[in-house]
Protein backbone atom coordinates (compact mmCIF):
# COMPACT_ATOMS: atom_id res chain seq x y z
CA UNK A 1 0.00 0.00 0.00
CA UNK A 2 2.76 2.46 0.51
CA UNK A 3 3.46 5.06 2.87
CA UNK A 4 0.78 7.08 4.18
CA UNK A 5 -0.33 9.07 6.45
CA UNK A 6 -3.02 12.45 7.66
CA UNK A 7 -1.66 12.80 11.27
CA UNK A 8 -1.85 15.88 13.86
CA UNK A 9 -0.56 15.36 17.30
CA UNK A 10 -1.05 18.18 20.17
CA UNK A 11 0.75 18.57 23.08
CA UNK A 12 0.87 20.57 26.19
CA UNK A 13 4.23 22.19 24.91
CA UNK A 14 6.35 18.93 25.01
CA UNK A 15 7.81 16.73 22.10
CA UNK A 16 5.21 14.23 21.02
CA UNK A 17 8.00 11.46 21.01
CA UNK A 18 8.52 11.38 24.89
CA UNK A 19 5.04 11.52 25.73
CA UNK A 20 3.72 9.03 23.11
CA UNK A 21 6.30 6.76 25.05
CA UNK A 22 4.70 6.72 28.08
CA UNK A 23 0.80 6.59 27.14
CA UNK A 24 -1.55 3.67 27.87
CA UNK A 25 -5.29 3.49 26.77
CA UNK A 26 -6.54 6.39 25.78
CA UNK A 27 -10.16 8.14 27.77
CA UNK A 28 -12.82 7.53 25.11
CA UNK A 29 -14.87 10.65 26.52
CA UNK A 30 -12.36 12.52 26.46
CA UNK A 31 -11.21 11.52 22.44
CA UNK A 32 -14.86 11.98 21.40
CA UNK A 33 -15.30 15.66 22.97
CA UNK A 34 -11.83 16.36 21.15
CA UNK A 35 -13.16 15.03 17.80
CA UNK A 36 -16.15 17.24 18.40
CA UNK A 37 -14.42 19.91 18.87
CA UNK A 38 -12.58 19.45 15.91
CA UNK A 39 -16.09 18.87 13.59
CA UNK A 40 -18.13 21.33 15.20
CA UNK A 41 -21.45 20.75 13.89
CA UNK A 42 -20.73 17.77 11.51
CA UNK A 43 -22.56 14.25 11.87
CA UNK A 44 -20.41 11.91 14.00
CA UNK A 45 -20.52 8.62 15.24
CA UNK A 46 -18.71 5.30 16.51
CA UNK A 47 -16.67 3.91 14.20
CA UNK A 48 -14.27 1.88 13.58
CA UNK A 49 -10.50 2.32 15.11
CA UNK A 50 -7.13 1.23 14.48
CA UNK A 51 -3.39 1.44 15.87
CA UNK A 52 -1.42 4.47 15.78
CA UNK A 53 0.54 2.72 12.96
CA UNK A 54 -2.28 2.58 10.54
CA UNK A 55 -2.75 6.83 10.09
CA UNK A 56 -4.44 6.84 7.21
CA UNK A 57 -8.10 6.25 7.67
CA UNK A 58 -10.65 5.60 5.05
CA UNK A 59 -12.93 8.74 3.73
CA UNK A 60 -15.19 10.14 6.27
CA UNK A 61 -13.64 8.79 9.02
CA UNK A 62 -11.43 9.55 12.17
CA UNK A 63 -9.40 7.98 14.25
CA UNK A 64 -8.05 9.77 17.72
CA UNK A 65 -6.92 9.47 20.94
CA UNK A 66 -6.68 11.49 23.84
CA UNK A 67 -5.04 11.63 27.04
CA UNK A 68 -3.85 14.17 29.28
CA UNK A 69 -0.90 16.60 27.85
CA UNK A 70 -1.28 14.98 24.21
CA UNK A 71 -3.87 14.34 21.93
CA UNK A 72 -3.42 12.27 18.06
CA UNK A 73 -5.94 12.84 15.12
CA UNK A 74 -5.46 10.80 12.16
CA UNK A 75 -8.01 12.69 9.57
CA UNK A 76 -7.18 12.31 5.39
CA UNK A 77 -8.89 16.27 5.71
CA UNK A 78 -5.44 17.37 6.96
CA UNK A 79 -4.18 16.28 3.46
CA UNK A 80 -5.54 18.70 1.32
CA UNK A 81 -2.72 21.14 0.47
CA UNK A 82 0.34 22.75 2.18
CA UNK A 83 -0.24 23.04 6.12
CA UNK A 84 -0.53 26.42 5.76
CA UNK A 85 -4.03 25.63 4.49
CA UNK A 86 -4.88 23.72 7.13
CA UNK A 87 -8.50 24.17 7.69
CA UNK A 88 -8.39 26.76 10.86
CA UNK A 89 -10.47 24.90 13.42
CA UNK A 90 -7.59 22.49 13.47
CA UNK A 91 -5.28 25.33 14.32
CA UNK A 92 -7.43 27.18 16.74
CA UNK A 93 -7.07 23.74 18.66
CA UNK A 94 -3.66 24.51 19.58
CA UNK A 95 -4.18 27.78 21.77
CA UNK A 96 -1.31 28.10 24.35
CA UNK A 97 -0.11 24.17 22.57
CA UNK A 98 2.13 22.71 20.37
CA UNK A 99 0.83 21.20 17.11
CA UNK A 100 3.06 19.05 14.73
CA UNK A 101 1.46 17.87 11.45
CA UNK A 102 2.76 14.97 9.29
CA UNK A 103 0.95 14.28 5.82
CA UNK A 104 2.50 11.87 3.26
CA UNK A 105 1.50 9.87 0.00
CA UNK A 106 3.65 7.41 -1.72
CA UNK A 107 1.68 7.63 -4.60
CA UNK A 108 2.58 11.02 -5.72
CA UNK A 109 5.61 10.83 -3.85
CA UNK A 110 4.06 13.96 -1.93
CA UNK A 111 5.33 15.05 1.90
CA UNK A 112 3.74 17.95 4.60
CA UNK A 113 5.04 18.67 7.77
CA UNK A 114 4.52 21.34 10.29
CA UNK A 115 4.96 22.50 13.68
CA UNK A 116 2.52 25.76 14.54
CA UNK A 117 3.50 26.66 18.68
CA UNK A 118 0.32 28.32 20.72
CA UNK A 119 -1.27 28.43 16.80
CA UNK A 120 1.96 30.33 15.32
CA UNK A 121 3.36 28.47 11.96
CA UNK A 122 7.05 28.08 12.87
CA UNK A 123 8.31 25.32 10.31
CA UNK A 124 6.17 24.25 7.06
CA UNK A 125 7.13 22.01 4.34
CA UNK A 126 5.57 20.90 1.62
CA UNK A 127 6.78 19.50 -1.59
CA UNK A 128 6.48 16.26 -4.62
CA UNK A 129 8.31 16.01 -7.57
CA UNK A 130 4.96 17.14 -9.65
CA UNK A 131 4.85 20.28 -7.86
CA UNK A 132 8.15 21.21 -6.72
CA UNK A 133 8.17 22.81 -3.39
CA UNK A 134 5.35 24.03 -3.23
CA UNK A 135 5.55 25.59 0.37
CA UNK A 136 8.40 26.05 3.00
CA UNK A 137 8.45 28.19 5.85
CA UNK A 138 10.48 29.01 8.33
CA UNK A 139 14.26 27.51 9.66
CA UNK A 140 14.25 23.91 8.67
CA UNK A 141 14.62 21.62 11.98
CA UNK A 142 17.54 19.18 12.64
CA UNK A 143 16.49 16.09 10.81
CA UNK A 144 16.13 18.00 7.71
CA UNK A 145 19.63 19.30 7.01
CA UNK A 146 21.25 16.18 5.95
CA UNK A 147 18.83 16.03 3.41
CA UNK A 148 19.46 19.95 2.10
CA UNK A 149 23.13 19.34 2.45
CA UNK A 150 22.74 16.59 -0.30
CA UNK A 151 23.79 13.39 1.48
CA UNK A 152 20.75 12.16 0.78
CA UNK A 153 20.66 11.65 -3.46
CA UNK A 154 17.63 10.15 -4.80
CA UNK A 155 18.37 6.54 -5.90
CA UNK A 156 15.18 5.74 -7.71
CA UNK A 157 14.94 5.79 -11.63
CA UNK A 158 14.50 8.61 -13.51
CA UNK A 159 11.30 10.52 -13.67
CA UNK A 160 9.08 10.35 -15.28
CA UNK A 161 10.94 9.34 -18.13
CA UNK A 162 14.81 7.37 -18.76
CA UNK A 163 15.75 11.07 -19.67
CA UNK A 164 15.28 13.21 -17.29
CA UNK A 165 16.04 12.94 -13.40
CA UNK A 166 14.42 13.35 -10.33
CA UNK A 167 13.30 17.01 -9.99
CA UNK A 168 14.04 17.01 -5.98
CA UNK A 169 17.93 16.63 -4.57
CA UNK A 170 15.84 13.88 -2.16
CA UNK A 171 13.26 11.51 -1.72
CA UNK A 172 10.46 13.49 -0.27
CA UNK A 173 9.47 9.76 1.46
CA UNK A 174 12.73 9.14 2.80
CA UNK A 175 12.87 12.71 4.41
CA UNK A 176 9.33 11.57 5.53
CA UNK A 177 10.24 8.81 7.18
CA UNK A 178 12.74 10.71 8.99
CA UNK A 179 10.30 13.66 9.91
CA UNK A 180 7.41 11.12 11.40
CA UNK A 181 10.56 9.43 14.13
CA UNK A 182 12.02 13.20 15.03
CA UNK A 183 8.57 14.63 15.31
CA UNK A 184 6.23 11.81 16.57
CA UNK A 185 8.39 9.32 17.62
CA UNK A 186 7.81 6.39 14.63
CA UNK A 187 7.81 5.48 11.18
CA UNK A 188 5.70 3.66 8.82
CA UNK A 189 8.19 1.39 7.21
CA UNK A 190 11.45 0.02 7.96
CA UNK A 191 12.86 -1.46 10.94
CA UNK A 192 11.82 0.46 14.21
CA UNK A 193 14.95 2.25 15.96
CA UNK A 194 15.75 1.73 19.54
CA UNK A 195 13.47 3.78 21.94
CA UNK A 196 11.16 4.60 18.86
CA UNK A 197 7.37 5.21 19.96
CA UNK A 198 5.58 1.00 20.42
CA UNK A 199 3.06 2.52 17.36
CA UNK A 200 1.43 -0.76 17.06
CA UNK A 201 0.54 -1.11 20.72
CA UNK A 202 -1.60 2.52 20.89
CA UNK A 203 -4.78 2.35 20.02
CA UNK A 204 -6.66 5.21 18.40
CA UNK A 205 -11.05 5.17 18.65
CA UNK A 206 -12.63 5.39 15.47
CA UNK A 207 -15.47 7.85 14.22
CA UNK A 208 -17.96 8.45 11.00
CA UNK A 209 -17.77 11.97 10.51
CA UNK A 210 -19.69 13.68 7.46
CA UNK A 211 -20.20 17.48 7.46
CA UNK A 212 -23.79 18.66 6.54
CA UNK A 213 -24.68 19.35 3.36
CA UNK A 214 -21.67 17.56 2.18
CA UNK A 215 -21.43 13.79 -0.11
CA UNK A 216 -21.30 10.80 1.86
CA UNK A 217 -17.81 9.80 1.95
CA UNK A 218 -17.81 7.54 -0.91
CA UNK A 219 -18.61 9.89 -2.89
CA UNK A 220 -15.85 12.39 -2.11
CA UNK A 221 -13.10 13.19 -4.06
CA UNK A 222 -9.69 11.88 -2.94
CA UNK A 223 -7.44 14.35 -1.50
CA UNK A 224 -4.03 15.61 -3.42
CA UNK A 225 -5.94 14.14 -6.51
CA UNK A 226 -3.32 14.78 -9.52
CA UNK A 227 -3.12 13.13 -12.80
CA UNK A 228 -0.48 10.59 -11.73
CA UNK A 229 -2.04 9.75 -9.03
CA UNK A 230 -5.53 8.95 -10.74
CA UNK A 231 -3.22 6.84 -13.26
CA UNK A 232 -2.32 4.59 -9.92
CA UNK A 233 1.28 5.22 -10.35
CA UNK A 234 3.27 4.58 -6.90
CA UNK A 235 7.43 5.48 -6.59
CA UNK A 236 7.79 1.85 -7.31
CA UNK A 237 5.59 2.20 -10.64
CA UNK A 238 2.87 -0.21 -9.24
CA UNK A 239 -0.91 0.99 -8.64
CA UNK A 240 -2.36 1.43 -5.75
CA UNK A 241 -5.07 3.28 -3.73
Amino acid sequence: MGARSGLLIYTDGEEAPGLLRQVGTADPRRTSALVRRLHPGWEIAPGEGSELSEVYPPPGRVRAASWPGVDVVSDRGVMAGPPSQLPQRYVEASADRRLVLHAMHSVVDWLAFAVWEDGRLIRSLSLSPDDGIEENVGVPLRFELPYWAGEYPVDVMPWPDEEAPYPLPFHPLDMGEDALRALCGFTLEGLPAPGDVAADDIELYGFDVREPGRCRPAEQPAERSTARQDAGVTRDGDGGD
